[in-house]
């Protein structure tokens, strides 16, 4: 591609302007004529609102001297190179965004990819790379990414491309794409709390049997948390959050000897202990890896429902809303609304029992385990002793607790298998209760 001599001469004159700048830069010659420069290569001559921020914030993330400062005896960059930068991010309609998520206490995991996102422990160095250190660097001058402290925790790396808007101003200022007369107060149903693409792969790793490897459930069925999630895009109009501090995950005093009679303390990071290997966990992810992958499983009529909601819902909860989420999974994945409506019943459906009694029913089939039905049943009496306010068993127990997991991703898989044969949700249900209405329990 050839180079744009004119914008590489009025970057030249910007780059040529020492530290600490002018007061206000966006009103300096060098920055207006730049600017008229790009609304004219680019926008058709038309400035927007915005243009100015998104202009200096690109800028500043290719370390323009009067901007960075605290930077110094930066080495002056190839312009070329510079000019070919800026020039993309007025033509791009995608940005490559990128969800750095701490598994924040995890004991042993393994290096594993599916689909867009990585799990792993990452060198200091690469972690530099993911998060584009020199650009942070350049932002943030009073704060430093400690990737040293950092690499101490395994990570889930995500990633996915996202459309930018053709106004370069509107990617610095999101605000702008909500529509005017919008309701700020709805309620988007099962909307999650952290985006749709590390939700979708969290639930993946939700199907390992995390309460089993788990050496002491009654701390925490978890082999890992997920606090918080670092959210980065290469686009250079955006500017970037603020990097994460180590002292966000969890730590605890450690002192190992140096000598015969010497101690030296230091901290280390918290992890809950579990009884697999890494070698463990791939081979589990491996084999629910090639089930999800299948016949675009999760595109399945079987998971219409919110069940990948409330299974990570659950992950993200703790104490009854925990229990609640998984009871509701349950539900999501095996109720109807033909249980409570007898008209819209499928021929051939003739058992008399009641909306939960008929979840019970097909939890039993579909995970092929009839004491289920049972066990489904005695924690739903759980959460309705809870809802309703009843004076006894208010106390929920560990072992109630990770029961709950337990059937919840049982329930999970067993959708993700059922989903191969690409048969109707109604079908499905119908022939799981079928199967399971004898595994129910006696009336009371």
């Amino acid at each position: 591609m050839s180079t744009d001599k004119s914008l590489v001469a009025a970057l030249q004159a910007l780059w040529d302007i020492p530290p600490p700048g002018p007061q206000n830069l966006w009103s300096s010659r060098e920055f207006v004529a730049l600017k008229e420069l790009l609304t004219k290569r680019y926008r058709s001559g038309k400035s927007t609102f915005g243009l100015e921020a998104s202009i200096g914030n690109a800028l500043r993330s290719l370390g323009l001297p009067c901007s960075t400062p605290h930077l110094l005896h930066q080495p002056r960059p190839d312009m070329d190179k510079v000019a070919a930068a800026l020039a993309h991010q007025f033509q791009r309609t995608t940005t490559r965004r990128r969800y750095l998520c701490p598994l924040d206490m995890a004991d042993e995991l393994p290096s594993f990819k599916f689909g867009n996102a990585r799990i792993g422990r990452f060198a200091a160095a690469e972690l530099e790379i993911l998060f584009n250190a020199p650009r942070l660097e350049r932002c943030y001058p009073g704060i430093r990414l400690d990737t040293q402290r950092l690499s101490q925790f395994h990570w889930m790396v995500v990633e996915e491309d996202i459309s930018v808007q053709g106004e370069s101003g509107n990617r610095q200022f999101s605000w702008l794409d909500v529509p005017f007369g919008k309701d700020l107060g709805e309620i988007v149903p099962h909307s999650g709390r952290f985006p749709a693409a590390v939700e979708r792969a969290l639930f993946f790793l939700l199907l390992a049997p995390w309460e089993g490897w788990a050496e002491m459930t009654e701390v925490d069925w978890r082999g890992f948390r997920l606090p918080w999630v670092y959210t980065l895009d290469n686009d250079l109009c955006a500017f970037p959050p603020p990097p994460p501090l180590p002292e966000q995950l969890s730590w605890e005093p450690y002192a190992h000897q140096v000598d015969h009679d010497e101690w030296e303390e230091s901290e280390r990071p918290l992890w809950l202990r579990t009884w697999a290997t890494a070698e463990d966990v791939r081979q589990a992810l491996e084999a629910r890896w090639a089930l999800l992958q299948a016949a675009r499983t999760q595109a399945s009529e079987l998971f219409s429902t919110p069940v990948e909601h409330f299974l990570v819902r659950a992950f993200l909860s703790y104490g009854i809303d925990e229990v609640m989420a998984h009871l509701i999974m349950i539900e999501a994945a095996f109720g109807a609304e033909a249980d409570h409506r007898r008209k819209l019943r499928l021929a051939g459906d003739n058992h008399d029992e009641s909306a939960t009694r008929r979840v019970a029913a097909r939890l039993s089939a579909a995970i092929v385990e009839p004491g289920a039905a049972k066990e489904y049943l005695d924690l739903y009496d759980m959460r309705c002793t809870y809802v309703h306010g009843r004076p006894e068993g208010r106390v929920i127990s560990s072992q109630q607790r990770v029961l709950a997991r337990r059937l919840a991703r049982e329930a999970a898989n067993s959708l993700v298998g059922l989903a191969q044969a690409q048969q109707s949700r109604e079908i499905v249900l119908l022939d799981l209760l079928n199967r399971g209405v004898a595994n129910l329990p006696p009336k009371p």
